[in-house]
């Protein structure tokens, strides 16, 4: 006796063959796909360990960094390796925001940033209170190297940054931030 097959419903054959080209994509039928030859993450995770970013990010406040992929635009928060010049901590790494890119002189009179001579809008900055509300201090013009960046600590009255240890060599940067929490 021969059996009759039940054929697919179209909606079943849709689902089998959207499932089998999504396998073919996330490489799950790739012999190629085994966990030694995937890609390395191109992000990491960091814990805040200094006051320097209050109110934006806390001390152990967790953040996300891509450590590749990235481009570091104005306002941009920058995960670092300490620069040599900075005594003022023991941290490994740090976080601050990118207010100077490379090739602009930047410079400080009170609480007023100018970029080349123009007045910077920190739309980023919240209203600061306390230590946080110090002023900027009086940047001499400074034209930031290539391949440097001025960073700046948003609770300006308790960060030493490149106000204090100058340009940021691209070098040191680990990441951009793209999550905190």
């Amino acid at each position: 006796m021969i059996r009759a097959e039940k054929k697919p419903s179209p909606s079943t054959t849709a689902l089998l063959a959207t499932m089998v080209v999504a396998a073919i994509v996330l490489g799950a039928c790739s012999p190629s796909a085994a966990p030694t030859s995937r890609p390395k993450a191109t992000t990491a995770a960091f814990y805040v360990q200094s006051a320097s970013m209050i109110p934006i990010l806390k001390i152990g406040d967790r953040i996300v960094i891509a450590t590749s992929g990235y481009v570091i635009r104005r306002g941009d928060l920058v995960v670092f390796k300490r620069p040599p010049a900075d005594i003022g901590t023991g941290d490994a790494e740090l976080v601050m925001r990118v207010i100077a890119l490379p090739g602009e002189t930047i410079a400080a009179r009170g609480n007023i940033v100018l970029i080349d001579g123009r007045p910077l809008h920190e739309s980023w900055l919240p209203t600061l209170k306390g230590v946080c509300a110090e002023s900027a201090e009086n940047i001499p013009p400074t034209r930031i190297p290539s391949a440097h960046y001025f960073v700046m600590g948003d609770c300006r009255g308790d960060s030493a940054d490149s106000r204090t240890w100058g340009s940021l060599a691209v070098s040191l940067i680990v990441g951009k931030v793209l999550e905190s929490g």
